[in-house]
């Protein structure tokens, strides 16, 4: 039976870890469902690191530490700022590794489609690491915050303005 438990806790590590993730990447559409940056917050842990890596992202982003300077840094790139006309994530396939009961590591690369106001368009694809911290109450499933978010550009490439506004309409 422990194996069994095992493989479930296992299951369940993964299924909370990418729930978090999706959530964020939903909140961070534009136009999207956000209408409250504390909703964005609330998937990070309170001592969380949201950083860029390589040469483009660590200049571009930077580092941030604790929740609230994580929420103010990505609450910069929505609305009301005028950063993106429409911002779309596609995230791909990833894996999570579960790490004992309270920690997932995982992996994913992302697509990201961007019309700007001043009709720039491009696509993005970066690579995302995150470390999650796992809680859970008694036989319950367990939730998931991010703890320190990771992305770094693999490529960008301008689109036709036309085409993107059509895709992302």
């Amino acid at each position: 039976m422990a194996t069994l438990e095992t493989r479930l806790a296992r299951l369940e590590a993964i299924a909370a870890a990418t729930s978090c993730l999706t959530r964020y990447l939903d909140l961070c559409d534009v136009p999207g469902p956000l209408t409250d940056l504390d909703r964005i917050g609330a998937l990070f842990t309170p001592d969380a690191i949201w950083e860029g890596l390589g040469p483009e992202y660590a200049g571009t982003y930077g580092r941030a530490e604790g929740r609230e300077a994580v929420q103010a840094l990505v609450g910069s790139y929505l609305p009301p700022a005028d950063h993106f006309v429409r911002n779309a994530h596609l995230l791909g396939t990833g894996q999570v590794d579960p790490v004992g009961r309270e920690r997932a590591e995982g992996r994913w690369l992302m697509q990201q489609l961007s019309l700007h106001p001043d009709g720039r368009a491009e696509l993005r694809c970066a690579r995302l690491r995150i470390s999650f911290a796992l809680t859970a109450e008694r036989h319950q499933p367990p939730t998931a915050l991010m703890h320190h978010f990771t992305t770094e550009r693999l490529f960008a490439t301008p689109v036709a303005a036309e085409a993107m506004a059509h895709l992302l309409s």
